[in-house]
């Protein structure tokens, strides 16, 4: 038997839709990057898509892309930084961290969820074309959540490499290898 609500009843409201939310990728953290590769790219079969680091949060990413065009992001802190530091010592050395929904309007996103009443952290201009903010875990079941308005689609240079990103020269590279 169905769920019956009331006429006074909250009516679900599909705020994806309202705002053009489509799943992007989902984000793991380890201490190491290299670790993860075994898994996602060996076994499962991710092929490199692009890659860099954030040298202002301090952290190197890459994602690979599998065969029906999913993609994963792979992290792992730079040297020196204190990023993903609490993340790691709390899933006892990594794991999912976050999932990403690429939105029409970061703004009407931002509206439309506090409007439900959740709370959202921060509105980050990361570049000209990438607009992100986040739902904490606390209000989401214990995964953090990325919503980004994206001017335009990176432009993957072609003759990047997983090598490259892993020595930090990938997109804005800081130079320094990973671990």
């Amino acid at each position: 038997m169905g769920v019956v609500l009331s006429d006074s009843a909250p009516r679900n409201i599909d705020l994806g839709a309202e705002v053009g939310a489509v799943f992007d990728h989902a984000a793991v953290a380890a201490p190491r990057i290299r670790d993860l590769l075994p898994v996602y790219r060996d076994l499962l079969g991710g092929r490199f898509l692009i890659g860099g680091d954030n040298a202002r949060v301090g952290f190197r990413w890459l994602q690979l892309q599998f065969r029906d065009g999913s993609k994963i992001e792979l992290l792992e802190a730079l040297p020196g930084s204190a990023f993903l530091d609490r993340f790691l010592q709390r899933t006892g050395g990594g794991g999912l961290h976050h999932v990403t929904f690429k939105v029409d309007d970061i703004e009407l996103t931002l509206d439309r969820m506090r409007e439900r009443g959740y709370r959202p952290h921060g509105l980050f201009l990361v570049d000209p074309s990438w607009f992100e903010v986040f739902l904490h875990p606390k209000e989401t079941h214990g995964t953090l959540i990325q919503l980004v308005q994206e001017a335009r689609p990176a432009v993957i240079p072609p003759d990047l490499t997983l090598e490259d990103v892993l020595a930090g020269r990938g997109e804005h590279g800081t130079g320094m290898p990973s671990h």
